[in-house]
């Protein structure tokens, strides 16, 4: 995207706007394992405390990471790498919002999964608000 889509879009990465003000009034504080970069107040005194991110692609607020979720909102002031323990073993990787894309979840009856489900088994009796007292 040329000059023109920086100046003029928001939703694919940084403004021009943005950039300069992250420039300008940020420091960088981190960067997560998909690209994106996170920016804090350099004179929290005078300017506050403000925490932002500046995404690597669309501007998605599913792809942050949890652990960069709780910086950003607030909940701890130490920064992910420096804050939280290892991950587990057990723990899966996160996952953006699937929603609209093929690998969306379509429970069985769903349209875009073909439309059939388990026939009734009978044992369901449809609410009445006549017959409800």
């Amino acid at each position: 995207m040329g000059i023109l889509g920086k100046i003029f879009t928001w939703w694919s990465g940084a403004t021009i706007g943005t950039a300069l003000f992250s420039a300008r009034k940020g420091k960088s504080v981190g960067e997560d394992v998909f690209g994106n970069k996170y920016y804090q107040t350099k004179n929290i005194a005078k300017d506050g405390d403000k925490r932002w991110v500046i995404y690597s692609g669309a501007n998605d607020a599913s792809l942050v990471p949890p652990e960069w979720h709780g910086w950003l909102h607030k909940s701890y002031d130490e920064i992910p790498q420096s804050h939280l323990p290892q991950p587990r073993i057990w723990e899966k990787e996160p996952t953006g919002n699937l929603t609209g894309t093929v690998e969306a979840y379509r429970p069985a009856g769903a349209l875009e999964a073909g439309g059939v489900r388990a026939a009734a088994t009978g044992d369901y009796e449809p609410w009445n608000p006549a017959e409800a007292e």
